[in-house]
């Protein structure tokens, strides 16, 4: 069984920043690729960033120049560096891994719980 806890969500106003943190355990031999979504009330789950195992990145648009994606591999832990938030980043954050429990299997994807984040004054 693998577990995805997101966490380090919270409140905060405008202009301000948030970590969050995304934590895999279980049985987990290499992670591949490691996304996070979000989703706001009434709205369909976007992608909003994606790092691969080589360390490359990719970011939506909307997040570009102010949210950072980065991995611990030793700890199969990921992060989400938000900067200049905006009440448009008010959302559930979701964490995703594609994984392999050994060498002779297809990778997997996992998600998490999710997180809130509200951007408010």
């Amino acid at each position: 069984q693998v577990q995805i806890v997101e966490s380090g969500g919270g409140l905060v106003p405008p202009g301000g920043s948030l970590r969050l943190s995304c934590d895999a355990s279980g049985s987990i031999q290499s992670i591949y690729a490691m996304a996070w979504y979000r989703q706001a009330p009434g709205k369909e789950r976007e992608w909003v960033a994606s790092m691969t195992s080589s360390g490359s990145t990719n970011y939506a648009d909307s997040v570009k120049g102010r949210f950072t994606i980065s991995r611990d591999n030793a700890k199969n832990t990921g992060y989400l560096h938000m900067n200049r938030l905006r009440t448009a980043d008010t959302a559930t954050y979701y964490c995703s891994i594609d994984f392999i429990t050994n060498p002779y299997t297809n990778p997997q994807t996992s998600w998490g719980q999710g997180t809130q984040v509200t951007v408010s004054s």
